[in-house]
């Protein structure tokens, strides 16, 4: 387009076309799903739920703690999107690490830890859940340690992080479409 030719899509149409050809454009190089580890505010959990369906997660894993659907402010900061994401609740968390290990998914943590990387410099496997701890704790030492990769997010500012599931976000993305560390 020619400068000035810039204009927002407002027709479903329009849009779904536009997502058509991104998407034969741009193949997700891993299949994707998320751990979240006792998550405590219900508007993050729903925007997971976002995050999840907007970068095709074929799954999301809610252990502890974490508020799940049905919950109003889940409902209505997913926009409806838990509706279209296939989840599930474990109270467990080693119980649901281990399922998902058993089911060939690579762990990796979303985490400033000893031993992480920059998200930017790791190969995400074939088949990645991203595992993301507690808003304000982090994530346990026992389920980091389950884990088998760290990454973290480079900060430029003064702050040290990210809303956790903006993390996700910034992170998935990276994984399903970014180019390849090595």
């Amino acid at each position: 387009m020619a400068d000035g030719e810039l204009r927002t899509l407002r027709g479903k149409m329009e849009v779904r076309k536009l997502m058509r050809e991104a998407e034969a454009a741009h193949q997700p190089q891993v299949e994707l799903a998320f751990l979240l580890q006792d998550w405590d505010d219900p508007y993050n959990v729903g925007g997971m739920f976002r995050v999840a369906d907007a970068c095709g997660a074929v799954r999301m894993v809610l252990t502890g703690k974490t508020p799940a659907p049905p919950h109003p402010q889940i409902h209505v900061t997913s926009m409806g999107n838990h509706r279209r994401v296939d989840w599930e609740q474990q109270e467990r968390h080693d119980e649901a690490i281990a399922q998902l290990k058993a089911e060939g998914w690579t762990l990796v943590a979303v985490e400033i830890a000893e031993g992480a990387v920059p998200y930017t410099q790791y190969d995400f496997p074939a088949r990645t859940c991203l595992v993301l701890g507690n808003e304000e704790k982090g994530m346990y030492d026992r389920v980091l340690r389950q884990c088998d990769a760290a990454v973290y997010i480079p900060m430029g500012g003064k702050g040290r992080s990210l809303n956790v599931h903006v993390s996700g976000a910034v992170v998935a993305f990276h994984a399903l479409y970014g180019p390849r560390a090595t």
